[in-house]
């Protein structure tokens, strides 16, 4: 299994499948809009600028599941994200990342890179999960790594 045999819903309602990202570096996200961590998104949309044209593609999931951090409308958050960080990356459909409603992605991606002492659960927003250009999850980082600490990882999957 890779991350291509996943489909996910986009912020309109459509079903796309992960497999049209076939060939790019991904750097996927679980992303809200009051949290602490909110303005990591300008990191992420720098990441996106810099490194777009070489193969990555960063992929942001509103979730609601931590301190109900991410309350609004799929069209709210679109608009958050758009006029506050002047996001350009794929913002998706909120989606939950824990528990019994978790999305398909979330359960493959906690999987394949559990966190600290082998936990399964996604502890906070801003958790990150590094994929190759094959589909296979390489890296998981914590919500306080700052997305610009991740550079050297990017670089080395390009």
């Amino acid at each position: 299994m890779t991350i291509y045999n996943y489909r996910v819903k986009t912020s309109d309602g459509q079903e796309k499948s992960l497999s049209d990202y076939q060939g790019k570096v991904l750097l996927i996200v679980n992303t809200a809009s009051q949290c602490g961590f909110t303005p990591q998104y300008q990191g992420l949309e720098m990441l996106y600028r810099r490194y777009q044209d070489q193969g990555l593609v960063v992929l942001a999931f509103p979730c609601n599941q931590f301190g109900h951090q991410e309350p609004g409308s799929d069209p709210e958050i679109q608009a958050f994200c758009t006029t506050r960080y002047d996001v350009s990356f794929p913002v998706f459909a909120k989606m939950e990342v824990n528990g019994d409603h978790a999305d398909p992605l979330y359960r493959f991606l906690k999987d394949e890179k559990p966190g600290v002492l082998g936990s399964r659960g996604i502890k906070w927003n801003f958790t990150k999960f590094l994929v190759n250009r094959s589909g296979q999850v390489v890296r998981r980082y914590a919500p306080m790594d700052k997305p610009e600490s991740l550079a050297g990882d990017i670089e080395q999957l390009l």
